[in-house]
């Protein structure tokens, strides 16, 4: 019997500061004996609380150990923990945030290992925040709206504008390889 962990992060894509909720169900069928899930990540969750339903945790800012007991799984209620935190308010951008959790038990097939991660982006604003609004002195001369989306949208414009070319130039190759030739036919090349 092998005892499968699902891993799901809430909201995926932490920002430092904010808080997270890691819950990890266990399915299967049949007996596990003896199971232990243990969660860790690479950030140092800040006020973790880990809650099992069946068991009891420990926990600690990069590491959650859970003793479940013997189980019976596929009941009604799959065995469930939950795990919260708060993302350090200094966690750098670009720093890769990874979840681990594996199962162990009595029983060597019933180990079990799943994970996610993701990758501080470089803007820390969440949807929520209110932009800051900063006076500038009339003579300034304010940017315009979009800032580096801009770039980007040309940048779109022009990678399409040369595969659109590619595939003129591509045509035209192909059409001049299946007319005959304008010296073995005595016609003009039309192209």
């Amino acid at each position: 019997m092998a005892a499968a962990p699902v891993l799901t992060s809430a909201p995926f894509g932490a920002l430092p500061g904010q808080g997270v909720t890691h819950t990890v169900t266990l399915s299967g069928q049949g007996s596990v004996t003896a199971a232990r899930v243990t969660f860790t990540t690479t950030a140092d969750l800040g006020g973790v609380t880990a809650r099992a339903e069946p068991g009891r945790c420990t926990a600690s800012a990069r590491t959650v150990v859970c003793d479940l007991g013997d189980l019976r799984l596929g009941a009604s209620s799959a065995p469930r923990i939950t795990i919260t935190g708060t993302l350090p308010p200094d966690t750098p951008p670009g720093t890769l945030i990874r979840n681990r959790v594996s199962v162990t038990s009595a029983q060597s097939t019933a180990d079990g290992v799943t994970s996610n991660a993701y990758l501080l982006p470089e803007s820390r604003r969440t949807p929520s925040e209110e932009p800051r609004q900063e006076s500038q002195p009339a003579a300034s001369k304010a940017e315009p709206p979009g800032g580096s989306m801009g770039v980007a949208v040309v940048a779109a414009l022009v990678v399409a504008s040369v595969v659109a070319a590619g595939a003129v130039l591509a045509r035209r190759r192909m059409r001049r390889r299946a007319l005959p030739s304008a010296v073995t036919t005595g016609v003009r090349d039309p192209i």
